[in-house]
């Protein structure tokens, strides 16, 4: 049975009962499609005032191997919504650094979590795969005892994706330009220049591989050296070909501005130094990993003209393109500061949709009968 305002499908929310989302490529469209709603559900419900407590008393267990704050005020938020209590664990105070494998460290937090997320993203390579060999310890060691609880693992963000907050940035993007806004529109991912440190590539990958399923033209747009993993550049490919769609890459931040209506400006490392750094990281040596990320900082430093300013806003759509960043953005390098003034609220708004988005995957992942429940917190 469908719900006519979020398109909820009973059966096909409860053929989701238990999954985790590992990468946004895992699941099917329509499946996503089902978590985007209960997402929305859940957005409309706690703005009228509902209470959402479909899990009382859990544990929600998050491992944050990176620093954090809209992501840790997200988990806590969206577990405390549904009657669950947040534990946030420091990643580098686990046993993980003193050589516990990934399995036995889910084995340990299945014994006592009911849900558990993870933020693994600074080493290519390794993220990914620890959260789902965390998953099959939590699994493994609920079917040798028999134990019948559902443990989701929510991808917090990894090496390859950023789950939560590229479906915020989508459902943002949505609640701007309507369900069908993609359609046909040109949407911009482009490099900028941070001064900061070498981030992640998870956000821009994500983004490609998301966005491209929904029929926009994605434009992806770098520097030389600041390409993304082959197999996300892959996975954008297919899914534009299967929308009807386009997605192209260009060495020009200016090319991909032109008549865009979003733009989503953000720096990233290069990406044979974030490979060299995978070599420093598996031998625990500190000094390389430091001079890795100074050469980084000066790679990126040739790039500074790489900036989401007045100049490059007014090339987009009627000069007037929806500003997106997943935060903190670095004013002054990554984004002037008049166009961060400008789209302040818009940023935080885009940013509040990753507690609904952690919601859906939770009450996907454990609540039995979701979309019947669902539609009783309403009455």
């Amino acid at each position: 049975m469908t719900n006519p305002l979020h398109g909820l499908d009973a059966q096909a929310l409860n053929a989701l009962y238990g999954r985790s989302l590992s990468i946004t490529q895992d699941w099917t469209t329509a499946e996503i499609e089902q978590l985007l709603g209960v997402a929305a559900r859940f957005h409309e419900l706690d703005r009228s005032g509902k209470q959402m407590d479909l899990l009382p008393n859990e544990l929600a267990y998050a491992m944050f191997f990176d620093n954090s704050t809209r992501t840790k005020s997200a988990w806590a938020g969206a577990a405390t919504r549904l009657g669950m209590m947040p534990v946030i664990v420091d990643g580098s105070s686990t046993q993980v650094a003193h050589g516990e494998t990934a399995e036995e460290t889910g084995a340990m937090l299945g014994m006592n979590a009911h849900a558990l997320g993870v933020r693994h993203d600074l080493i290519l390579g390794e993220g990914n795969l620890f959260m789902r060999d965390v998953l099959k310890g939590i699994t493994d060691y609920l079917v040798a005892t028999k134990n019948p609880r559902k443990v989701p693992l929510v991808n917090l963000q990894c090496d390859i994706d950023h789950p939560t907050q590229v479906l915020a940035d989508l459902l943002w993007l949505r609640e701007n330009f309507g369900n069908d806004g993609l359609k046909g529109k040109k949407v911009a991912v482009s490099w900028a220049y941070s001064p900061s440190y070498a981030k992640p590539l998870s956000v821009p990958q994500g983004l490609i591989m998301l966005l491209t399923r929904y029929g926009a033209d994605i434009t992806l747009a770098h520097p030389e050296g600041y390409d993304l993993l082959p197999d996300t550049i892959a996975a954008a490919k297919k899914n534009a070909k299967e929308s009807g769609g386009q997605f192209n890459v260009t060495n020009s931040m200016d090319q991909a501005f032109e008549g865009a209506i979003a733009v989503y400006p953000k720096s990233w490392g290069p990406q044979a130094l974030m490979f060299e750094r995978v070599a420093a990281n598996k031998r625990r040596d500190t000094k390389a990993m430091g001079d890795i990320e100074q050469r980084a900082l000066a790679m990126n430093a040739t790039h500074k003209d790489w900036i989401c300013d007045e100049n490059r806003m007014a090339k987009t759509a009627g000069g007037k393109a929806l500003y997106l960043h997943c935060l903190p953005a670095d004013i002054g390098a990554e984004v002037s500061p008049g166009i961060m003034d400008l789209h302040r609220v818009n940023v935080a708004k885009e940013a509040q949709w990753k507690v609904y988005v952690i919601m859906a995957m939770l009450a996907i992942g454990k609540v039995p009968d979701l979309a019947n429940r669902l539609a009783a917190l309403g009455r």
